[in-house]
């Protein structure tokens, strides 16, 4: 064996202990493979097997914990999508309310409007009359001076009390006030 062993360098160097192995080589071969075998089997193989079941764990945990917040994440949308449609139909609802109140606000001016055109309409007739009553009036004082001054004129003298008020009344009723104010109201 000695021998073997002395030669298997020898044999090393030029590379045919590769082809023609010799059994002292096999033997301690296997042995230091049985052996590290043993020691791995012992030693490493229960820390990697533990190692990997850690990990399979793991792994296993993240994806229940993938599935579990992906199920929270489309519960959390679907109460989010009934979310927003109840707040599109509160803000259509609110808009539609806002739309009734504009309009009844709108109806309230436009009669407050009309009513105001017609007090101002009636304001406007009410000095029409007004103002044709004073210039009737004004009509009235002008006409009986100028049938005074006629009549003096006429007469050569001068009119007491009575005949001023006879001769006044006769003039009066021969003009047509009713048709002068008829034609001021008309325009």
């Amino acid at each position: 064996m000695l021998a073997s062993l002395v030669h298997a360098p020898l044999a090393a160097s030029n590379g045919s202990f590769l082809i023609k192995p010799s059994i002292g080589l096999m033997v301690w071969t296997l042995l230091v493979f049985g052996a590290t075998m043993v020691l791995l089997g012992k030693l490493a193989f229960p820390r990697i097997s533990e190692a990997l079941e850690r990990r399979q764990r793991t792994i296993e945990d993240s994806i229940e914990t993938a599935e579990r917040t992906r199920a929270e994440a489309e519960q959390l949308l679907s109460e989010y999508r009934e979310r927003l449609k109840e707040a599109r139909a509160q803000a259509e609802e609110i808009v539609q309310r806002a739309r009734q109140t504009a309009e009844a606000r709108e109806h309230e001016a436009k009669e407050r409007g009309h009513e105001l055109v017609a007090e101002a309409s009636k304001r406007a007739q009410r000095d029409i009359e007004a103002a044709t009553k004073r210039a009737l009036d004004e009509v009235r004082k002008e006409v009986v001076e100028l049938t005074i001054l006629a009549t003096e004129k006429v007469t050569r003298k001068a009119l007491d009390d009575s005949d001023q008020k006879r001769l006044v009344e006769e003039a009066l009723g021969e003009l047509d006030f009713a048709g002068l104010s008829a034609s001021a109201s008309r325009n």
